[in-house]
């Protein structure tokens, strides 16, 4: 009796020791469902209008007025999402003290075309032109084509002359707060920082 009882300890003891012997791997991937949100209606940025007055020719006074408003009519951009942005017309208005108009123009993105990528061209929107500084004989403004919500643009110079002559080129100025440090010529935007 006692070698049956014995028999039977040892073939539980093999059974409880099988049984909690681990789990079986699996060699399932179990990833959580990536969901993509549909893209919502168009994102429009904010009109706004950005007034200054400076002295310019001469110490006269002139008045500085650049508008930015989202316009439906213009071509819409989309990201890799397929979410739709509303590109922005930009009117740049300088007036005399006496209030007649020396230069008042009208910008759209389609204006900076050739000093963009055709990536930029498809997938940019015209973002922002700011009045920056006078610098002698010229009015200096800032101009960006970028990425819709994201931290991508094409950072462009703007001079208006005296004469009402307007000059463009693609900034080559990084924003340090020291004027001679500039971006190298071999410097690849896809190569990051």
């Amino acid at each position: 009796m006692k070698r049956f009882l014995s028999v039977i300890a040892i073939v539980a003891l093999t059974v409880g020791l099988t049984a909690c012997g681990g789990k079986k791997k699996s060699d399932d991937i179990i990833a959580p469902r990536v969901v993509t949100s549909k893209p919502s209606e168009p994102v429009k940025m904010q009109e706004y209008t950005d007034e200054k007055n400076v002295k310019w020719v001469e110490g006269r006074s002139y008045h500085v007025e650049v508008q930015r408003q989202p316009c439906d009519s213009l071509p819409k951009v989309k990201d890799e999402n397929g979410q739709q942005f509303v590109d922005n017309i930009f009117t740049l208005t300088v007036s005399r003290a006496d209030g007649s108009v020396f230069f008042h123009r009208t910008f759209t993105k389609r204006f900076f075309t050739s000093y963009i990528n055709a990536d930029y061209q498809k997938t940019g929107i015209l973002e922002g032109i700011v009045f920056d500084k006078v610098d002698g004989d010229w009015l200096v403004f800032a101009a960006s084509v970028a990425h819709p919500q994201t931290d991508e643009y094409i950072p462009l110079v703007m001079r208006l002359s005296r004469m009402g002559n307007l000059e463009v080129t693609q900034d080559s100025q990084m924003d340090t707060g020291n004027p001679s440090t500039e971006v190298p010529d071999n410097l690849d935007d896809e190569d990051g920082v």
